[in-house]
């Protein structure tokens, strides 16, 4: 069973039975090729970072971890946004794959997936041709019971939390590998987000730099009370802040006229602007040319390729492990966990994020089995 999303309409989707291969071929989806592995897929985190990946599915090619059929025999164009989530390996071709191991990678919103694996580690890849040209980040699995940064009474934390982590931790290296562009300050967007929660973990470890919250009137007193922004301002308070303060921006809304709002009240003082996330899609168009910098979409494997050459891959496993255990500490004082199990709950975590009415301390932990996961 997967989970697909017409790639013209996000609000049009739909649960199939098809066939689990990640390369469609004239083969029956019950007989693996050798190489292959099958992975029950156990359960998979939901959040507004899907949202994104479908929004920037054209441009980053987050729809073709997963390929459906192009187009579908009703003459859509179907895809199949890639979650974090956990799985183990149910049957395997692969002589040095064996069955039984749990991992943690990217999955389509199924009930199970068959990959072509190669050993990686302790672990395995993706080597699918359609995954060639994926960043290696992408394309990896983790096996959890050697994952240092895995805590098996956190599981459903890890998966909210360890992707939109990574990228975060990456973020706040960038700017700090770059001196911050000399700015004093850095404002995010969108800061009721798991993703921008997670950069101002990793911020508030800075000394000197300030890091100010952008959010709606909505989500404000969740905000000031997490107690990682210096300040929070709601997106019509932009013209509050002192535009002769050095500033970096990390867009997380993907809103142009916070954005341009943004960018017009700065303007030479906003030393760079990253695109990050698209939290707000809807008002995700438009905006012109805007003064100060170009924005510039924010590619996360380019910063880890970088931080594993100058410190060897241990040492930014390392990094990364401490950086992340601090904040996994601290959610036990503002994330609240739900389940929801089969087709229909997948269905309506979805257009709950796609409308932006999920309440920012809740997060959503789902399967498309009817079982909920142990």
């Amino acid at each position: 069973m997967q989970f697909e999303v017409n790639r013209a309409d996000f609000y049009d989707t739909r649960a199939v039975t098809i066939s689990t291969t990640s390369t469609p071929t004239e083969t029956s989806p019950n007989e693996l090729q050798l190489g292959q592995i099958r992975l029950t897929v156990e359960r998979f985190a939901l959040t507004t970072n899907n949202i994104t990946y479908a929004v920037a599915g054209e441009m980053l090619d987050y729809w073709g971890f997963f390929p459906a059929d192009e187009p579908g025999a009703d003459g859509k164009r179907w895809g199949r946004i890639p979650a974090m989530g956990l799985g183990s390996v149910a049957e395997s071709a692969h002589p040095d794959i064996a069955v039984g191991g749990r991992y943690f990678g990217f999955y389509p919103m199924a009930t199970d997936v068959v990959i072509d694996a190669t050993p990686y580690g302790n672990a395995f890849r993706d080597v699918g041709a359609h995954r060639a040209e994926h960043a290696a980040t992408y394309t990896a699995f983790r096996d959890v019971t050697a994952d240092v940064m895995f805590r098996p009474e956190q599981a459903d934390e890890y998966l909210l939390l360890w992707g939109v982590f990574m990228t975060s931790f990456l973020v706040d290296d960038y700017l700090a590998d770059n001196n911050f562009l000399d700015a004093t300050q850095t404002l995010v967007t969108s800061a009721s987000s798991k993703t921008s929660i997670c950069l101002a973990q990793c911020l508030a470890q800075r000394d000197d730099h300030r890091c100010i919250g952008l959010t709606s009137e909505r989500n404000r007193v969740f905000v000031e009370n997490l107690g990682l922004y210096d300040e929070v301002f709601t997106y019509d308070e932009v013209d509050q802040l002192d535009p002769t303060v050095t500033s970096t921006l990390v867009d997380m809304a993907g809103n142009a006229s916070v954005r341009s709002a943004v960018h017009t009240h700065f303007n030479d003082a906003l030393k760079v602007s990253l695109t990050v996330g698209a939290t707000h899609w809807q008002e995700s168009g438009g905006g012109g040319t805007l003064p100060g910098p170009t924005p510039e979409f924010f590619f996360a494997p380019g910063q880890s390729a970088k931080r594993a050459g100058d410190w060897g891959q241990s040492e930014l496993d390392a990094r990364i492990a401490r950086s992340f255990h601090r904040l996994s500490d601290t959610t036990d004082q503002w994330l609240t966990v739900e389940h929801r199990t089969g087709p229909d709950g997948v269905e309506s975590v979805y257009r709950s994020l796609l409308d932006g009415d999920a309440e920012p301390e809740t997060g959503y932990v789902v399967t498309m089995r009817e079982d909920p996961p142990s």
